[in-house]
């Protein structure tokens, strides 16, 4: 192994020289829509168990600070801060996602980026564009790591390497000092085994917030003199990725998830809905369920969930919670709503076949179909369907302003839900002290769980 290419900071200077204004409107655009997406995953993940016990962490364990918190009214330093939001970031698998990864690159860096911006009150322009920087390289992080290691790493694996990018570019990093915290937090990076977590879902997950407390401590350590040496994006055989950055963009090929549950059962999910709408049927009159998907998405647990982490990471739960419902938010996965006997009912009509068609198409493509049998010995046969989201779909200011009316519906009333997405959509002089300000900052504790 030889680290050999990047002598010149290319990446260092990409991360830390992009500028709002080099960045084309559809860059732009796309910047603002994760804006809204990762905060909405932030307060909605506030309402969560694994917010909860990250806050106690934090308080617990790492220095006081001025730094607020999305979804709590206590403040913290900038490693408390991190681990706090960042154990909010995907707590209900609302956030963004990239195909080729199979995991979250948003909810990775969010924690440790917001965290810093808060501590140097950057613009709400800055943020923004700090996030597509990180984007851009965790990804490229992401599919080098992959690549070389021949093993499929979950979010937090890269994660470390936006959130050392991210708090950088913010606290004006040299190129040798970016490049130093860039090798530190790759090399530490949680090995975060995605598949364990599918089949054995708990808060384990996707390693995020392992990720985010690694990532902010290699940037801390940089500042203190541990040196490092060499990081992945270095090696030759993937320079076509590092000559890529500010040409082509990832951010682009994002999917944003509508439903609070892995993305490997959305596409059932919209099967069923598509079905639901064209034949009125009841959930009384569902005789039996086939989904037809993709190997990986069969191994998602399909047992009874006693957590939330459980529902999500699970393919039985989702499914028949929108067969029952017709949708799949944080009150079908929230831990209140466990062991409801509609859905509990509704998993034992349900099975699972592997379509080798579909399986050969993935990850490129996830797709399923569904076959459902109603009590009078109707057939009712869906369509092929991606999750809806997907890069293809030109997700836009509507569509995640939609989105997130739906889910903060259960947290804000109406006003505040537009207020939040006025400020979000618009206020990009602002500075981020004033923005988490409007966005508001509840007592977590006192919402249920």
């Amino acid at each position: 192994m030889k680290y050999a290419f990047n002598t010149d900071y290319t990446i260092e200077k990409f991360i830390l020289q992009t500028k709002w204004e080099d960045l084309p409107a559809q860059i732009q655009a796309r910047a603002i829509v994760c804006g809204i997406d990762l905060m909405l995953a932030l307060l909605l993940g506030s309402t969560g168990r694994q917010f909860a016990s990250g806050l106690k962490l934090a308080a617990s364990n790492f220095k006081e600070g001025k730094i607020p918190v999305v979804g709590s009214k206590q403040t913290f330093g900038l490693l408390g801060a991190t681990v706090a939001m960042s154990h909010a970031a995907n707590s209900f698998d609302i956030d963004d996602g990239h195909n080729l990864l199979k995991g979250h690159p948003g909810a990775s860096f969010v924690a440790g980026v917001l965290a810093t911006a808060l501590q140097e009150n950057i613009s709400y322009k800055e943020y923004l564009t700090t996030l597509v920087v990180c984007y851009e390289v965790t990804i490229r992080c992401g599919l080098a790591l992959q690549d070389h290691y021949k093993y499929l790493h979950s979010t937090g694996a890269y994660g470390t390497y936006g959130t050392a990018a991210g708090m950088g570019r913010i606290l004006s990093f040299s190129e040798r000092q970016l490049n130093n915290a860039l090798s530190i937090a790759e090399f530490h990076g949680p090995l975060t085994p995605v598949m364990r977590s599918v089949q054995y879902p708990s808060m384990n997950k996707d390693g995020v917030p392992f990720g985010a407390l690694v990532g902010a401590t290699a940037v801390l350590e940089t500042l203190e003199g541990v040196t490092g040496y060499g990081q992945i994006l270095e090696l030759p055989e993937y320079r076509y990725l590092v000559e890529s950055l500010g040409k082509e963009f990832e951010i682009m090929n994002l999917y944003f998830k509508p439903f609070t549950c892995c993305r490997w059962a959305h596409q059932p999910i919209q099967a069923c809905l598509a079905l639901a709408k064209e034949y009125k049927y009841t959930p009384a009159d569902i005789e039996a369920v086939k989904v037809h998907t993709f190997e990986a998405a069969t191994q998602l647990s399909k047992t009874i969930p006693i957590n939330t982490d459980e529902a999500q990471y699970n393919i039985a739960w989702p499914v028949a919670a929108v067969l029952v419902y017709g949708d799949v938010g944080v009150e079908q996965v929230r831990g209140m709503a466990l062991g409801d006997e509609k859905i509990l009912y509704m998993m034992n009509k349900l099975f699972f076949e592997v379509d080798q068609d579909l399986e050969a198409q993935f990850p490129q493509k996830r797709l399923a179909w569904v076959e459902i049998v109603l009590k009078n010995g109707q057939i009712l046969q869906s369509q092929i369907y991606a999750a809806p989201g997907e890069a293809t779909d030109n997700i836009n200011l509507e569509w995640i302003s939609k989105k997130f009316l739906l889910r903060t519906a259960a947290i804000f009333d109406q006003h505040k839900q537009k207020e939040i997405l006025q400020v979000l959509s618009n206020c990009l002089d602002e500075e981020m002290v004033d923005v988490v300000r409007k966005v508001g900052q509840r007592d977590a504790s006192a919402v249920p769980r």
